[in-house]
């Protein structure tokens, strides 16, 4: 089930236990995922001393930031894939926290390429409830009403204190976020909500309705469904995108991007890390 690909890590998981014994203990990891390979693939070569760990399809790099456990997960692309391989990170690794980054198409027409979205909290766009239409009356999707996937009660609802509900970024990492902000040169880093589904969404129309609706600044695929399990497990998570397209103003994808928002997103790890050892 686990291959083990560097002597190095080993010695790195053997050095851990070893301070353990000494009296000191192990800190809990920092997660931080990408869907794809182009996600995950700056950041995993940033750790120290990696060892590869694949559970069925999910691959976890374990090694280390600045001395501090850090793994990063490769968790497929969708909202079942996210949802699992947080589940598994959660469990197996115990995280003190988990990050979901990588790349966005826009929702918001004042957003370009290469912009950063800090997800002060996301969104699940992929759940409605439909209004009852007879046989012959077609479809009207904009008319949708949100569905909120946390009400037992099956609620069609998706209303919390007059705000559209979904899942809020934990405070302490939104902080560390926000003060990494000046540090980005390729575009402007902004907050917003992350909106997710396993919908590529390029009518127009559409898309302007769900950020009227929402307030989303960029769609993907994999946040909301990680922060989901996150909030239910009780681990503190941030989602943090990087627009590689956008729709609404002409702007065509560049996969380049994903590499912009790993190197932000591994200053917010190494400030975090700090944070956490004062």
């Amino acid at each position: 089930m686990i291959n083990r690909l560097s002597v190095a890590g080993v010695l790195l998981m053997a050095s851990l236990s070893l301070a353990c014994s000494r009296g000191g203990a192990t800190p809990r990891p920092l997660v931080v995922q990408g869907a794809m390979q182009i996600e995950v693939e700056k950041l995993s070569t940033k750790l120290e001393q990696p060892v590869v760990e694949r559970v069925g399809d999910w691959m976890f790099w374990r090694g280390a930031i600045d001395g501090y456990p850090v793994i990063v997960s490769k968790t497929l692309k969708g909202m079942s894939n996210a949802a699992a391989a947080t589940m598994i990170a959660v469990q197996r690794y115990q995280p003190a926290a988990v990050i979901n980054q990588g790349t966005a198409g826009g929702h918001d027409p004042e957003l370009r390429l290469y912009d950063i979205v800090i997800g002060s909290r996301s969104v699940n766009l992929g759940a409605f409830k439909t209004p009852f239409r007879a046989a012959g009356a077609g479809s009207q999707p904009l008319e949708w009403k949100p569905l909120n996937l946390t009400a037992e009660d099956g609620s069609a609802a998706n209303y919390r204190g007059g705000t559209l509900a979904g899942f809020d970024a934990d405070p302490a990492l939104m902080a560390t976020a926000r003060q990494q902000m000046p540090s980005y040169a390729k575009g402007r880093v902004v907050e917003g909500v992350i909106g997710s589904s396993d919908l590529w969404n390029d009518e127009i129309d559409r898309i302007l309705a769900l950020h009227r609706t929402f307030g989303t600044a960029v769609e993907e695929m994999e946040t909301a469904s990680a922060a989901q399990v996150a909030a239910q497990m009780g681990v503190p998570f941030l989602g943090i995108r990087v627009v590689s397209d956008n729709a609404t103003n002409g702007t065509a994808w560049d996969p380049k991007t994903s590499e912009a928002c790993e190197d932000f997103v591994y200053q917010v790890l190494k400030a975090h890390i700090a944070t956490l050892r004062r």
